[in-house]
């Protein structure tokens, strides 16, 4: 048996080191007084964070050192692992901020969610590599839909929105992999509609909505059959559906203050006290940065305690301030980058479980990027989740470190011969 020596991505490694020590470095900042403890102080959240950097060093190197093949035919039991923990928590979890989301483990805060993402990732990379995946098939579709939705909905049941919400970057790979590019634009346009229905008199929004009906079936079409008119009535009633439902869906599912966070979004309210003071402060505290901000540990508003949570999802409020436009700008381009090269590895795999899980990543990584920045600049509602490796918390550096590294590991035994 020949086995070539391991070809690591030593660029996407030193992307993951600089990203995470920039991280902790601006933890330090944002948790930072003139009376500050040391840098080494394992009772702050920088000194903690330091900790879970060292332990997420640890487990990248043995990520690195498993054999690829664990992976992907343990898939399905890393997966079932997940879920049970998941259930788990439903019952013993310690409430915090709302949630419940948290094993008290007395010496760490375990969040299951974190884990979830990249065990489906695997789960589904397992689905995909089968000889017998076939997008016609309806099976197909529904083992997807449920490797995804099932832990998606226990997520959402500990009232953790955001995370639950992080799921629906696995359309993205699938759609890569043959998934009909109709289910994406389903999904945008049920999002387009739901904001429409909070903006726009609803009658008004389905007399534009039938206008377009017509104006496909008369404009569009140059033959219309009964088929054709039964389609288009089908899509008109499940649109007045959908439009009449998001009042519920946005009085009764989702939480007060998740609610009142979209209005002030819209602007159909404005609650600078309240669910839009984070994002009001944050924004302060990013202008007041200017081009070249005003320097490391001399962030005013991020000194005095105005932002809250600076220290974790609203982070990037720091670099904001502290390093200006110039460096978010570099803090941005290097996940970017990192993004593209995770894209440029996946496309380069032989196996197509190596190949789905790589997409799977950079997905995950992509719609934790966007949200996170895109809500600390007041662009999406605030759904609390983290800035991958740079925000403050344990269970995030050590799932997100895991998620990254299994990938490098698959890349670097792309060329194997086993």
């Amino acid at each position: 048996m020949y086995q070539e020596k391991l070809k690591i991505d030593w660029t996407t490694v030193l992307l993951w080191v600089g990203i995470t020590l920039f991280g902790w470095l601006n933890i330090y900042a944002a948790t930072y007084s003139g009376e500050s403890a040391g840098v080494f102080d394992m009772s702050t959240f920088h000194g903690k964070q330091l900790l879970w950097i060292a332990a997420a060093a640890l487990v990248a190197l043995v990520v690195m050192f498993t054999e690829p093949r664990v992976f992907s035919n343990g898939a399905y039991i890393i997966y079932a692992v997940v879920l049970a923990l998941l259930v788990v928590t439903l019952f013993i979890a310690t409430v915090s901020h709302g949630g419940k989301s948290w094993i008290d483990l007395g010496f760490f805060r375990l969040q299951p969610s974190e884990f979830a993402k990249f065990a489906t990732a695997l789960a589904l990379a397992k689905l995909m590599s089968g000889i017998d995946v076939d997008w016609k098939k309806n099976s197909t579709k529904l083992a997807a839909l449920a490797i995804i939705g099932i832990p998606a909905v226990l997520v959402f049941l500990q009232h953790d929105t955001g995370s639950a919400l992080v799921f629906a970057a696995f359309v993205f790979p699938l759609f890569r992999e043959g998934l009909s590019g109709v289910i994406l634009v389903i999904g945008l346009a049920a999002i387009a509609l739901f904001v429409l229905a909070l903006l726009v008199n609803k009658y008004i929004l389905l007399a534009v909505l039938a206008v377009l009906a017509l104006g496909y079936l008369f404009v569009w079409l140059n033959k219309r059959t009964v088929r054709d008119w039964v389609h288009a009535g089908a899509v008109l009633v499940c649109c007045a559906a959908f439009v009449f439902s998001v009042d519920f869906v946005f009085n009764h599912v989702l939480e007060a203050h998740q609610s009142e966070r979209i209005n002030v979004l819209l602007g159909k309210s404005e609650d600078l006290q309240g669910a839009g003071y984070n994002v009001h402060q944050s924004k302060i505290a990013i202008g007041s940065g200017g081009f070249f901000g005003k320097g490391f540990l001399r962030g005013t508003v991020t000194k005095a305690d105005f932002v809250p949570e600076q220290h974790t999802d609203f982070i990037f409020c720091t670099v904001g301030e502290e390093w200006g436009w110039l460096g978010s700008s570099i803090l941005v381009a290097a996940y970017v980058w990192l993004l593209v090269r995770l894209v440029n590895m996946a496309e380069r795999q032989r196996s197509r479980f190596a190949r789905f899980y790589g997409y799977s990543v950079a997905s995950i990584l992509f719609i934790h990027l966007f949200v996170n920045v895109g809500m600390v600049l007041g662009l999406v509602p605030v759904i609390g989740i983290p800035l991958p490796f740079f925000s403050y918390g344990g269970s995030s550096m050590l799932a997100f470190t895991i998620l990254l590294f299994i990938f490098i590991r698959q890349d670097a035994s792309k060329n194997q011969l086993l």
